[in-house]
């Protein structure tokens, strides 16, 4: 039987060889509908992007929910915090955007899986924490491996979680190299790189206050993962002045800015603009999938 999309991307995903680069839309198509709304997501699919990234939160009555803060308050037209909240309740609320309230709803997690599934990867986060019971929905959609998750926890912890399935999500370590958190994320990032779990790449965010990315690039690379950064906006992408953000990338800066870290080995990169980096992919080749 053909192959579904979703599969194709995993194949390549897992090929140490391939230079295809990732293209994951941050919070969905979130630019033309709300954030981790069903519609974002569906514009992302028709974007042609490989990977959706999705956040999630737990309502009282322990049902997944798409939302990136701990409250409805800023993206809904209710008040209150997730976890304090209803399922029920959280089904009557309309999306909003920045020019106002829109005619969607927030969508439970397994109503995101079932949109996805076979047509693009997913991102989860926020999720870690809720690792079993997620992994429980897509074991039932057979979509373990269309999913990647990720936590800046010790391996040796994550070691532990995975320990009781025979199958486990994709997995992706948080790595801030970062003056500020280096003391704690130089021992996270040496276990895994000592555990030899494994990793189906590592999300690097650098803001510059540090000497010596490059070293860290080339030790996740050597690795043999892929290597994962967001061009959001620059305290996560290089710092203020040397920024690899998506919007120093407008006006035909694309090369300077998406080029400069697809030749330091980056081939996954999560944007607010995947339009504009899909284009630059295609025009230089590598966005072509077998």
């Amino acid at each position: 039987m053909a192959q579904s999309r979703a599969e194709r991307l995993i194949a390549e995903l897992k090929s140490p060889q391939s230079e295809y680069v990732f293209v994951i839309a941050h919070r969905s198509d979130w630019r033309h509908y709300p954030e981790n709304s069903l519609a974002a997501m569906e514009g992302a699919i028709a974007m042609g992007v490989d990977m959706v990234e999705i956040d999630v939160q737990r309502t009282a009555d322990g049902v997944l929910v798409c939302c990136h803060d701990n409250s409805v308050d800023r993206t809904t037209t209710g008040k209150g915090k997730v976890h304090e909240l209803s399922s029920e309740y959280i089904s009557t609320l309309k999306l909003k955007t920045k020019s106002g309230v829109t005619e969607y709803g927030m969508p439970t997690l397994a109503e995101a899986l079932d949109l996805c599934k076979g047509r693009v990867l997913i991102n989860i986060d926020k999720g870690y924490n809720y690792y079993d019971q997620i992994l429980e929905l897509l074991t039932k959609r057979d979509m373990v491996e269309q999913v990647v998750i990720k936590s800046s926890y010790d391996a040796a912890v994550v070691a532990e979680k995975f320990a009781p399935y025979s199958k486990n999500m994709l997995y992706m370590p948080v790595i801030n190299y970062m003056e500020k958190r280096w003391d704690k994320h130089s021992d996270i990032f040496e276990s895994y790189i000592n555990l030899q779990l494994p990793v189906i790449a590592y999300e690097i965010c650098w803001d510059g206050t540090l000497k010596g990315e490059r070293e860290i690039f080339g030790r996740v690379l050597a690795s043999g993962a892929r290597l994962w950064v967001n061009t959001l906006w620059s305290s996560i992408c290089g710092g203020e002045k040397h920024s690899f953000e998506d919007n120093r990338a407008l006006n035909g800066n694309e090369d300077k800015i998406y080029g400069t870290l697809l030749k330091r080995g980056v081939t996954m990169i999560q944007t607010d603009r995947p339009q504009l980096l899909l284009d630059y992919l295609d025009s230089i080749g590598r966005h072509s999938l077998k």
